[in-house]
């Protein structure tokens, strides 16, 4: 899979086929002594911790940006939360008051980075 100058081209095929293999899941050249290696940290199937199954290879992207378990944090109050709870948390935490230092006014907690332009 790479350019190989042409009077190398035999002596270089020759050590592939003898050394290499192509993995039958992702297509990757690997050495054929670390084939099995390879199979079994890359393309085990693992479950997350929301049941979902997947190969160990996409576990990391799938924990940190799609997971409806994964960590994040309410805009409002800073808490740490489930993704999958985080609308409803909002929807609540946005919805309490809090004096404005300005006016005096109780004002929506999702409202407080606008209110300073209305303010007064």
């Amino acid at each position: 899979k790479k350019d190989i100058p042409a009077v190398n081209f035999i002596i270089h095929e020759i050590h592939c086929r003898r050394n290499i293999e192509i993995c039958p899941y992702c297509s990757d050249s690997i050495p054929k002594s670390e084939m099995k290696n390879h199979i079994e940290s890359e393309h085990v199937q693992v479950t997350c911790k929301c049941r979902m199954k997947m190969e160990n290879s996409l576990l990391k992207d799938h924990e940190a940006s799609s997971c409806p378990l994964r960590p994040v944090l309410c805009q409002f109050c800073d808490i740490q939360l489930a993704f999958n709870k985080l609308q409803e948390h909002e929807l609540y935490c946005g919805a309490r008051t809090e004096p404005c230092g300005r006016c005096g006014r109780n004002v929506l907690v999702r409202e407080l980075k606008e209110h300073p332009r209305v303010c007064g």
